[in-house]
C-alpha cells in the first residue's frame, strides 16, 4: 500500500510540477473564454497556450537542465533551498517575458493580465523566502491557478460555483498531501505556499477593479 501512496504521491508532484501549471491556466482560461464569453480565435489561442508554454515551462526547464548538465543543481525538484536562486531567477525572467506577451501583444483582458503578473511576484516572492525557508514552489503555484480561477470568474462577472471551489480546493488538498507525504516539505510550507501563490493571483484584480 505504501508504494502504491509513493506512485500516487511522485505522480501528483510532476503532473503539478510548477512550471507546468501556467500553461494549464491558460489552456483552461482559452476553453472557458471560449464558452462562457465569446470565442476566440485559432491564432490567438495557438500563441497564448504556445508562448506560455515555452515562456514560462521550456525556457526555464531547459536553464534547469543545463545547470544539472554542469553539476550546479540536482534534479529538477531543486530539493536544497541553496541550489534554487539561480534557477528562479531564470524562471523570472521568463515569467517577465511572458507578461509582456499577453499584455503588449496579445492584449489579454486585464484579468488575465493580471493573474499573470500576479504569478511573476509570487515566483519573485518564493525566490526571496527561500533565503531564509523552504516554502513550496508546488502549493505557490498551484494556489496561483485556483487564485487565477477565481479572478477568471470575478473578471466575467460570475460567481465560482461550489462544484468547481471543491474540484480545485480538493485537488489543493491533495497536492498538499503528497508534497508531506514525500518529506518533500512541512505542513506550515505547503500551506504558506499555497495562500501566497493564492493571494499574488487574487489582489491584482482587486487593484484593476
Amino acid at each position: 500500500m505504501s508504494k502504491i501512496l509513493h506512485i500516487i504521491a511522485q505522480t501528483l508532484s510532476v503532473l503539478f510540477y510548477p512550471l507546468f501549471v501556467p500553461t494549464y491556466g491558460m489552456a483552461l482560461f482559452c476553453w472557458a473564454h471560449s464558452l462562457q464569453v465569446a470565442p476566440l480565435t485559432g491564432v490567438w489561442m495557438s500563441v497564448a497556450i504556445i508562448g506560455t508554454f515555452i515562456l514560462t515551462c521550456v525556457l526555464p526547464i531547459t536553464a534547469i537542465w543545463i545547470m544539472m548538465k554542469r553539476g550546479q543543481v540536482k534534479d529538477l525538484y531543486i530539493d536544497n533551498p541553496a541550489e534554487r536562486t539561480m534557477p528562479y531567477l531564470y524562471s523570472a525572467l521568463g515569467f517577465v517575458f511572458w507578461c509582456y506577451l499577453l499584455v503588449k501583444i496579445l492584449h489579454a483582458p486585464s484579468y488575465l493580465s493580471g493573474v499573470a503578473i500576479g504569478a511573476t511576484l509570487a515566483l519573485g516572492s518564493v525566490m526571496l523566502i527561500n533565503r531564509w525557508w523552504k516554502i513550496s514552489a508546488h502549493l505557490t503555484g498551484f494556489g496561483g491557478l485556483v487564485g487565477g480561477i477565481i479572478s477568471y470568474c470575478l473578471g466575467i462577472g460570475a460567481i465560482p460555483t461550489w462544484s468547481t471551489l471543491c474540484v480545485w480546493f480538493g485537488l489543493s488538498w491533495l497536492l498538499m498531501w503528497a508534497r508531506l507525504y514525500l518529506d518533500a516539505h512541512t505542513s506550515a510550507q505547503v500551506c504558506a505556499g499555497w495562500l501566497l501563490g493564492l493571494a499574488c493571483t487574487i489582489l491584482p484584480y482587486w487593484i484593476i477593479s
